[in-house]
């Protein structure tokens, strides 16, 4: 984030964080929408702009980026039952800190609501739940690893 402003006059913190909240949310289903991380973006609501920038993902020469077809073709297996997806892009964390023990391991049960990660888009932390109880029976993303919206990230036996 490079800045963020904010120039409404005092009205209230909880009309703050409802703003703040109405500009987490279109940012990520805007981004969710681009086929690639975009350099900058730019959201103003009201009085108060919030502004983003990243640094080039990549250098110049490199592979480039996947297309679409190619991306249909890495569907999830039948095979793998129900899966916990992403919530955003962004990168996936398994773990509520650095150093930190894993939210899950494979073979632990989980239950319907229970955070089992974390993707990080913006600098916001936005918790990865299951939809449904059962059993981890598999880790398909890596800790730290770039992840698309709606990707699988675990795998589970529903209950």
């Amino acid at each position: 984030m490079t800045a963020v402003e904010e120039n409404a006059p005092a009205t209230g913190h909880e009309d703050y964080l409802r703003v703040l909240e109405a500009i987490q949310s279109g940012a990520l289903q805007l981004l969710a929408g681009f086929p690639r991380q975009p350099s900058a973006l730019r959201f103003q609501v009201g009085e108060v702009t919030v502004e983003a920038e990243w640094a080039e993902a990549s250098p110049v020469g490199s592979a480039p980026p996947l297309a679409v077809a190619e991306v249909e073709a890495v569907a999830v297996p039948e095979a793998l039952g129900a899966v916990v997806r992403a919530p955003s892009v962004g990168v996936f964390y398994r773990s509520p800190e650095p150093g930190a023990d894993p939210f899950v391991a494979v073979g632990d049960r989980v239950s319907a609501g229970q955070q089992v990660g974390i993707v990080e888009a913006m600098k916001l932390m936005i918790p990865v739940t299951a939809q449904a109880g059962g059993v981890i029976t598999g880790i398909l993303k890596e800790d730290g690893e770039p992840v698309h919206f709606d990707e699988p990230l675990f795998s589970y036996t529903a209950e």
